[in-house]
């Protein structure tokens, strides 16, 4: 038994590394998808914004469905949904159909890492072997995103664009197989419980019609913000009269978990803009091949795997969360601010090096604003918290680099007109974006240090009032193990299940 709990952990880390993989793979080859199939730069945002946004609206209600359902047969259906839609991706001749497969695999994402940790949880009940088995599929993850970029390019190079949807296929296949003899099986509540449906659908059709507007760049773009502000509107009025709301408002009473989540909104936009937007700086500027981008980049997802499974644990001990979020998002402010003065014949060593290693600061960054966000939610309330912290991961994801990337198109547009050459117009475009990203970075620091404020000690006893008879000594309590600097993914909004952050980019192409 104990032995098939390890192959267990085995298939959710497959899983997930599918999602994860799926997610920085697409990063290196997107400008050779945009010539081979003929997108046009609008177009090509929503090879990524179709699977943000799924994966990130419906994240709560696959989480629920899971403890509806069970949350076995969810995962399986899923990772097959997932498999087949990677399959229609690779396949793909044309935009169209190549969106539709991305916005599937973004709802069978959802479906996966919704459930995932929940099982865990379930497999590993001591404490120790929890931890173990988190930092397992913790490191699976961040293992997943530094291969993804060299995969991408390898695949792109070697075979074609289409090879880094189709290697998702053997993956999810084994995955499949293992999981249905290993994975313990639950019965779920049933349906008479209740999923709102509703609010999933007019959550995920506001975000859409926002990140649309945002990219917009035909017809009339106040109406699509008028839309996608009336559905949002109507979601937060459903979560307040619903009887099972997907994410049900008194989540937001606690000042600490929303200022962690709206700090993670800067946070997240400003970082996701790094990695799509140094991409093509380095293949479109510098001439990089998608293997030389995947390989130039590798620093910095080490980098971040190394920080967040090696040392941010010691640090949060010792010096507690808010200063090592405080911490890490100085390194990655500096890193952008560095690549604000990238000139349009960058050296790698001496211009690129240097902010791929202080990228290092999203590894004390993401386990520290995830213990922020959850530790001031009242035991009750520990889902809800969860599932709001991980929607606005996605929507800052989706938000944040759509604006930077079309600040990005728009500047380089004015330098072409201008009749300035090619390489210094982009690099003119990546560099005010890598500016704005960094000036969110800084607002981020501020409002970390204003609204995470640590709370002041109780003020001591009037001198005149009576001392307090001395309480008999006590041993002190064992020190707990320490788990928070383990970037535990949280539980879905009104469930017992936990999604996944998984990287997830929206990009507007110059």
């Amino acid at each position: 038994m104990r032995q098939n709990r390890w192959f267990a952990l085995a298939v959710l880390a497959a899983s997930m590394l599918m999602v994860i993989l799926d997610g920085s793979i697409v990063t290196v080859a997107m400008p050779v998808m945009q010539r081979d199939l003929g997108f046009t730069p609008e177009g090509l945002t929503w090879v990524i914004n179709a699977y943000l946004i799924a994966f990130g609206s419906l994240l709560l209600l696959a989480g629920r469905l899971g403890d509806l359902l069970g949350r076995k047969r969810v995962l399986l259906a899923g990772t097959g949904l997932f498999v087949a839609a990677s399959v229609l991706a690779g396949l793909a001749t044309g935009p169209g159909l190549l969106i539709a497969a991305r916005f599937l695999q973004g709802v069978g994402s959802a479906m996966t890492g919704a459930v995932s940790l929940g099982i865990l949880v379930t497999l590993f009940p001591d404490q120790r072997e929890r931890a173990r088995a988190i930092g397992v599929f913790s490191f699976t993850g961040a293992a997943g995103a530094s291969l993804g970029q060299v995969l991408g390019g390898v695949l792109t190079d070697a075979l074609s664009w289409h090879w880094i949807f189709l290697i998702n296929v053997p993956i999810g296949a084994a995955a499949l197989a293992l999981a249905v003899p290993y994975l313990p099986g639950d019965r779920g509540l049933g349906l008479r419980a209740g999923a709102d449906v509703l609010g999933a659908l007019s959550v995920t059709a506001g975000l859409m019609a926002g990140i649309y507007a945002v990219v917009q760049t035909s017809g009339n773009r106040l109406v699509t913000v008028g839309v996608a502000v009336l559905l949002l509107a109507g979601f937060v009025a459903r979560q307040a009269t619903a009887k099972t709301p997907l994410m049900p408002l008194r989540v937001l009473r606690s000042r600490q978990v929303t200022a962690a989540n709206a700090l993670q909104i800067l946070f997240i936009g400003a970082m996701f803009s790094f990695q799509i937007l140094i991409a093509l700086y380095m293949q479109r500027v510098l001439h990089y091949t998608a293997l030389q981008t995947g390989l130039a980049m590798l620093p910095a997802a080490l980098m971040i795997a190394a920080v967040s499974l090696g040392v941010s644990a010691r640090l949060v001990r010792r010096f507690g969360e808010r200063t090592v979020l405080i911490a890490g998002l100085v390194l990655l402010a500096a890193a952008l601010g560095l690549l604000a003065r990238l000139p349009a014949d960058a050296a790698y060593v001496t211009d690129l090096l240097p902010s791929m290693l202080l990228i290092a600061g999203a590894g004390l960054v993401l386990p520290a604003i995830t213990g922020l966000g959850m530790s001031a939610a009242r035991p009750d309330d520990a889902g809800l918290a969860s599932g709001l912290f991980n929607t606005t991961q996605q929507l800052g994801a989706a938000i944040g680099v759509a604006v930077l990337s079309t600040v990005a198109a728009a500047r380089t547009t004015a330098r072409l007109t201008e009749g300035a050459a090619d390489p210094a117009a982009l690099t003119d475009g990546y560099r005010l974006a890598f500016t704005i990203g960094a000036a969110l970075l800084a607002v981020s620091i501020a409002g970390a240090v204003f609204l995470l404020r640590p709370a002041q000690p109780p003020a001591a006893p009037h001198a005149s009032a009576p001392a307090a008879a001395p309480a008999a000594a006590e041993p002190p309590a064992a020190a707990e193990p320490a788990t928070e600097s383990i970037p535990t993914p949280p539980a879905t909004a009104g469930s017992r299940s936990a999604t996944v952050p998984t990287p997830a980019q929206s990009v507007t192409m110059p």
